[in-house]
């Protein structure tokens, strides 16, 4: 084991890594990102990190940092430290979390991660949907590349699709997912999906590796509180 490995990122529940060279992009993520791959640049690699599976909420907990996302900043905080441990001064530039637009799920599809679902949350082989992206870093490395990925989706060979029958807002009854159908249930006084997604919970596929209750929780209400500041927002403008 070298140093420079993922081994600490896995320790701490980061335990999805990609590495693609920046100039083998896609055309549309390279647009996303030309502002940083332009003559001159410091940057040869695309790392893209996101957590499967439980082990990633208790280690959040256990840094016990208080902010309002703590997965975030845990991610943020960690990779930094990795980084700087493996690479030093080597240049680097944080893009997600942040404000650069970055195409996260056509990179999960390109490391193989990501296949879409009915209820419009990735779902993977393995780990089903549990599992998320969390850091993505421009850096001046030669980590090994990651393989393309090629597996199927799950939901291909999934003739019950529980996950359609289980949703109290009948979001998924047509061809196409009805978000307005889905945000407007989960507004309703006593709605089962306020700090849950009972779709999501139903799907069989990865169901060992389910995120902690307590960070499905966490993940929905925050989406939820979200969901209402934007529509408060969007009545205030339409007010004036």
């Amino acid at each position: 084991m070298t140093p420079c490995d993922f081994s600490q990122l896995d320790r701490a529940g980061l335990n999805l890594q990609a590495v693609f060279n920046l100039d083998s992009l896609p055309p549309g993520i390279r647009s996303q990102l030309q502002q940083y791959m332009e003559d001159g640049a410091k940057f040869r690699q695309l790392i893209l990190i996101g957590n499967a599976g439980a082990q990633l909420w208790p280690a959040v907990k256990a840094a016990g940092i208080a902010s309002p996302d703590p997965i975030d900043d845990f991610s943020v905080r960690t990779v930094t430290d990795w980084f700087n441990t493996c690479f030093g001064t080597r240049h680097r530039k944080l893009i997600y979390p942040g404000n650069t637009p970055v195409g996260l799920q056509a990179l999960g599809r390109l490391a193989g991660w990501h296949h879409a679902s009915p209820f419009k949350v990735g779902i993977n082989q393995d780990w089903g949907t549990w599992f998320a992206y969390r850091v993505v870093l421009l850096a001046d490395t030669l980590l090994p590349l990651a393989p393309p990925g090629h597996a199927p989706s799950p939901c291909d060979n999934c003739s019950d699709r529980p996950c359609i029958a289980a949703c109290p807002a009948q979001a998924m009854t047509s061809d196409e997912f009805d978000l307005n159908r889905c945000i407007d249930y989960r507004r309703r006084p006593g709605s089962r999906c306020a700090a849950t997604c009972v779709a999501r919970l139903a799907c069989p596929v990865g169901s060992a590796h389910r995120y902690p209750s307590e960070q499905i929780a966490h993940g929905y209400s925050n989406s939820l509180r979200m969901i209402e500041h934007y529509r408060n927002m969007s009545a205030t403008s339409k007010m004036k």
